[in-house]
């Protein structure tokens, strides 16, 4: 055992320790500390330092002789710190994982002309809530509402910040303190544990569930329906799939349940789809005008899923359910700002105009032929020197990738990576995400792949110079 640690020991051990002010000083002269401001840079000096202190404690209450602080580290350790971290902390980065609408890579990428809207609408007022020619107050929900009744066929339209706050906000209002009417086999839970029932009972409606988890009867809605019955609901299982001895109610057979006994019927869609993805080789997923020509009566959906958009919660159908929506004082608390209504126009402007599939991001990479994100990829690694690609052990593979978002579980998108395998795939992966930019790959079977379906165009000098830095760091 080492002698017992005196009060002597400890201030000899802190005594030698650099002070804040010290190192501000060193970090002067600066490039990266010199372009963040000032109040944060004190903060990582003081970690820094807070940090080091620990350190010194630490060995002396261990019987040892820590080595006295250098402040050049110290400095380094401050500048690599700052460095890392960046002037923001929401940024871009590539993705290389082969899911195109990644949840925690922002799922939808915006499309040139929306990214323009965003911009003309943010530098400048707006018409957000003017009627120009009148010159009085107007609705934020017109700029996107004729476009979403002629793309849909509804009779009126709605738009909250998400999906799930369009699901609460109808409940809320058709059904609070009454009954609604839902299949146990769609009872769903998507992201971040958020489920059907937890929404229903914050909305204050009561969930009676019907059938059973793989067969519900149009019989079974029938027999549920009482005098509390306020709305038959039905959700579409788009983040997964029950398969085998299955049996369902369609939309329009309960939509036609509820005219006969005058009960609202609401379908929420999930991903909320405008196109008929199957000529481009998917299989069938229903969309949002299919939903309305069934005669349902109020659909909820994603802006930002397979519509390709912001984020959003659209809600369509008939005008005057919809006005109870846009009624309730929750409806407030919900709606959505200029910026995201700019993206949405100009997202629902590409369908309208015919242009969605070649212009909008997630639509372009979910249809694009197998052969072009071959030539993407093999763009990347002619990219690399030779040095380069036998450092990395790169090379070309056919493997597949995934629409990602909660939509279309059961689909796999024929895809093209290149394969690293010249180092562990966790040390390869861990260098490419502390990066700049930081690439997002996957891990298979200890290779790690860098996905072309979802690397754009524009990416690939970008991620080959990443690339040869690595193999670069790699050799020394």
């Amino acid at each position: 055992m080492g002698r017992p640690t005196t009060r002597e020991d400890r201030q000899a051990a802190l005594r030698a320790l650099p002070s804040v002010d010290q190192l501000l000083k060193r970090l002067e002269g600066d490039n990266v500390a010199a372009q963040l401001p000032r109040a944060r840079v004190v903060v990582a000096v003081r970690e820094c330092v807070a940090a080091e202190r620990h350190r010194l404690l630490d060995g002396v209450r261990a019987g040892s002789r820590p080595s006295a602080p250098d402040p050049d580290r110290l400095v380094e350790q401050i500048v690599r710190a700052l460095s890392q971290a960046g002037a923001f902390s929401l940024a871009p980065l590539i993705n290389a994982t082969g899911v195109v609408l990644h949840t925690n890579l922002g799922r939808a990428i915006l499309s040139p002309l929306a990214l323009d809207r965003l911009s003309r609408v943010a530098s400048a007022y707006s018409n957000l809530e003017l009627d120009v020619a009148e010159k009085e107050r107007g609705s934020r929900y017109a700029h996107v509402d004729g476009l979403l009744r002629r793309l849909t066929g509804a009779e009126d339209a709605l738009v909250v910040n998400n999906n799930a706050a369009a699901v609460l906000l109808a409940l809320e209002s058709l059904a609070r303190g009454k009954e609604v009417v839902v299949s146990r086999g769609e009872l769903i839970e998507i992201g971040g544990e958020f489920r059907i029932p937890d929404i229903m009972r914050r909305s204050g409606a009561i969930l009676r569930e019907v059938g059973t988890t793989n067969r519900t009867h149009l019989k079974d809605y029938a027999d549920a329906i009482g005098p509390e019955t306020a709305l038959l609901l039905k959700v579409h299982t788009s983040n997964y799939r029950i398969l085998g001895f299955t049996a369902q109610v369609t939309a329009r057979e309960l939509a036609e349940l509820g005219r006969q006994r005058g009960i609202p019927v609401m379908e929420d869609l999930g991903s909320g789809c405008l196109l008929d993805l199957r000529p481009y080789g998917f299989p069938y997923e229903p969309t949002v005008p299919e939903a309305v020509a069934a005669e349902v009566d109020v659909v909820t959906f994603s802006g930002d899923k397979l519509l390709g958009g912001p984020q959003a919660g659209i809600v369509v159908g008939r005008a005057g359910l919809v006005e109870r929506l846009k009624r309730n004082p929750l409806n407030r608390a919900l709606r959505i700002d200029k910026l995201t209504l700019a993206a949405l126009e100009a997202t629902l402007y590409a369908y309208e105009a015919g242009t969605a599939r070649e212009t909008l991001p997630v639509l372009r990479m979910l249809t694009e032929p197998l052969p072009s994100v071959h030539r993407r990829a093999k763009r990347l690694l002619r990219g690399l020197s030779p040095v380069t690609q036998r450092a990395l052990g790169a090379r070309l593979v056919e493997e597949r990738a995934q629409v990602g978002g909660g939509a279309l579980p059961m689909v796999e998108l024929p895809t093209v990576a290149v394969a690293l395998t010249g180092r562990p795939a966790e040390e390869l992966d861990r260098a490419l995400r502390t990066g700049d930019p930081p690439v997002i790959a996957r891990i298979l079977e200890d290779r790690l792949l860098l996905d072309c379906r979802t690397v754009q165009t524009a990416e690939v000098p970008l991620l080959a110079r990443a690339l040869s830095r690595l193999a670069e760091r790699l050799a020394f």
